[in-house]
């Protein structure tokens, strides 16, 4: 007998679902455990399996569609079964068949979006949506193309770059075959779930799927691209090489010339297209580097100027989409959050004791960061109320410590999260720190590894920043912000003696966390730091 399944509840908060992405079609055979579809909630991107073995004999909502929790999903049963007893009541699926004959009558004079709705593709063509490569990703831009049509495509190549409201991700092809259409230009964006890229069998004619209208511009940009070639391309490819994101090259490749210092811009690569690979950065020579240089070295730096600076001429540089969110969400944040600051001066001496006799240790090296973080995420157990998020007409305790570490990168600011804080080790601590931070750098982040934060860390000590503020990282309630460890007299048992000092201050929302229990938790935070012995009992 067939059973119907209903859009599972997969958070507390959860009145609807999106179905992002159906992994089986209407007529597949479906094994318990499969994966039947990508659920979209209001917190993230979940994958759902079929509890159920059978044929997926309905969708009751279309890919791209919501539908409320316990609406009706699917329809798995025996292959032929009779189920419109199961439908004929379930709005989604009188949606769903009545949606598909208006749309094909009216397919001549409808809209761009009717067409890429109602077309399917030809047999054995791959049609590759915008991915949502976050939890709150709208719509994506396509920074890079790294194949054009025409191009044989494996899979696991790198098929794109992708612009997130986070983050540039890479995007690799999962299919293998020849590329067949790219439905969003180089620069241009597209709403998640749009048609992104078309792979299949050389020669398919796909003119007909998707929208036509951006395979038009996309038609004619080559056109006017090879008309103003022989004008502009001195001063078009000086730009692109002078700008690493612009640049190809794999993200372990970037992450090793970025250990090496080695300047990517000055590097042909081996790999496909020009590709830097890791063995370019492994077979690099400094030597090499600096005698081609050399000889326009002069002429390179002037070029190098006039694009940064011109004398009395004002430039101007579009907004990345990780720039216009980080706008966007800390111009929220600033001005809905009332934001008060507490700040603190810790007396280190101790702290860099630890630190010698911990890093003495085989195989350990710790930095002082990491025991911030561990000595942070602590004291958070000991004051919840810190660890806690505003939600209009309630507050919400976090029951688990994630603690989010800003990371600097090209384009701004991003924060990967340290799951579970309180119950890591230094040497987990600074393992993962290190990891994230290394491919925050190259575009090697996971959406997922920079979503659930419950407090957050900027440490601008490094730079030799004494004392700063930062803006509340919402949902947070509070930001800890790290200076540097300068030498300064201090008085110590009547005596002026050199201390190590290090000032830190907290960003609190007043909504949630009031003046005392700020100023309790800097408390706390003082006492492990400056006792280290303290975090072990």
């Amino acid at each position: 007998m067939a059973e119907v399944i209903t859009m599972p509840r997969l958070s507390d908060t959860m009145t609807e679902g999106k179905v992002a992405k159906w992994h089986k079609k209407v007529g597949d055979q479906v094994k318990e455990g499969d994966i039947l579809a990508e659920i979209e909630t209001d917190k993230a991107v979940q994958d759902f399996e079929s509890e159920i073995e059978g044929t997926l004999l309905f969708v009751g909502v279309e890919e791209g569609a919501a539908a409320a929790v316990d609406s009706v999903l699917a329809i798995i049963g025996k292959e032929g079964e009779d189920i419109s007893g199961l439908t004929g009541g379930s709005t989604p699926s009188n949606e769903s068949t009545e949606s598909k004959p208006e749309e094909k009558s009216t397919s001549e004079d409808s809209s761009t979006k009717t067409e890429e709705t109602s077309t399917e593709a030809p047999e054995g063509v791959e049609v590759i949506t915008m991915p949502r490569l976050s939890d709150t990703m709208t719509e994506g831009k396509v920074a890079k193309w790294h194949k054009n049509v025409g191009d044989t495509v494996k899979e696991g190549d790198l098929l794109a770059e992708i612009e997130t409201d986070k983050a540039v991700q890479d995007f690799e092809s999962e299919y293998n075959g020849v590329l067949l259409k790219q439905g969003v230009e180089e620069g241009g964006a597209a709403p998640v779930d749009s048609v992104l890229a078309m792979i299949g069998p050389e020669g398919t004619d796909v003119s007909g799927v998707g929208a036509p209208k951006p395979a038009a511009q996309s038609s004619e940009k080559p056109a006017e691209q090879k008309a103003e070639a022989p004008k502009q391309a001195t001063d078009n490819q000086q730009p692109a090489t002078s700008n690493n994101e612009r640049v190809a090259i794999s993200p372990l490749a970037k992450k090793m010339a970025q250990e090496k210092g080695v300047d990517i811009n000055s590097l042909q690569g081996s790999g496909e297209n020009g590709r830097i690979v890791k063995k370019d950065i492994e077979n690099y020579q400094p030597s090499q580097k600096t005698e081609s240089v050399a000889p326009a070295q002069q002429s390179n730096a002037a070029a190098q100027v006039a694009l940064s600076f011109v004398q009395g001429e004002d430039t101007e540089t579009p907004n990345s989409q990780v720039r216009n969110i980080i706008a966007k969400r800390l111009s929220e944040s600033k001005f809905t959050a009332p934001h008060y600051y507490l700040m603190v001066e810790i007396n280190m001496d101790k702290a860099i004791e630890a630190r010698k006799e911990i890093n003495s240790l085989p195989d350990t090296k710790i930095s002082f960061n990491d025991m911030i973080i561990k000595a942070t995420a602590v004291a958070l157990r000991k004051h919840p109320q810190v660890n806690s998020s505003w939600a209009g007409d309630k507050v919400i305790h976090r029951g688990n410590i994630n603690v989010g570490v800003a990371v600097a990168i090209p384009d701004g600011l991003v924060v990967p999260v340290l799951k579970n804080t309180d119950q890591m080790n230094y040497t987990q601590i600074s393992a993962a720190v290190k990891d994230m931070a290394g491919r925050a750098k190259s575009k090697g982040l996971k959406a997922n590894e920079m979503e659930g934060s419950t407090f957050s860390i900027s440490n601008l000590g490094m730079f030799g920043i004494e004392t700063f503020t930062s803006i509340i990282n919402q949902p947070n309630s509070a930001i800890l912000s790290v200076g540097a460890i300068v030498e300064k007299p201090i008085v110590k048992d009547g005596q002026i003696v050199v201390g190590n000092l290090m000032k830190l201050s907290l960003a609190c929302d007043h909504r949630v966390v009031d003046g005392a229990t700020g100023a309790q938790f800097l408390q706390t935070l003082k006492t492990y730091l400056e006792n280290p012995l303290t975090l072990l009992l």
